[in-house]
């Protein structure tokens, strides 16, 4: 069914999967035509690359605004700062390209344990689970309002 009006005949039914199938081509199309022109499509260097390049696209793009209030004093300023901060970043990402590996892997972590944690809060809210009580307060001590008493010895 390669044409929008064409309808399967008497006793065919329709494909289930024909919109899955259509949606996987056009991305494996788009994908190469990016690969092919090395735009967006290209892959990702090191977190240090990025940055880098991030660094140096935001300052163009504050560099070039044209602030129609501010006069051009106040326009060199602005780029002025920007190429302070530029200066400022570029060589601590080059000095420790390692560190933004590192600090990108440790963002990573942190991100799949809090997916993981409210994929599990989820599925008990499906499920309806009661929430884990706080365990009984032993003899002698007093019930508190959302503290406890650590003994440190």
């Amino acid at each position: 069914m390669s044409e929008a009006t064409e309808r399967p005949g008497p006793g065919q039914a329709p494909d289930p999967d024909a919109w899955e199938r259509a949606c996987a081509e056009d991305l494996a199309a788009e994908n190469a035509r990016r690969r092919a022109a090395g735009g967006p499509g290209e892959q990702p260097g090191s977190a240090a690359e990025e940055l880098r390049k991030l660094v140096e696209a935001v300052a163009g793009k504050v560099s070039s605004l044209q602030l129609p209030l501010a006069g051009a004093a106040a326009q060199g300023a602005v780029r002025e700062l920007v190429e302070q901060a530029k200066a400022a970043a570029l060589p601590v990402i080059e000095r420790n390209p390692q560190v933004f590996d590192h600090l990108a892997a440790a963002g990573s972590e942190l991100l799949a344990a809090y997916r993981a944690a409210v994929t599990g809060q989820e599925a008990r809210w499906t499920r309806d689970e009661p929430a884990h009580e706080p365990p009984a307060p032993r003899e002698g001590e007093a019930k508190s309002g959302g503290s406890e008493r650590i003994d440190l010895d």
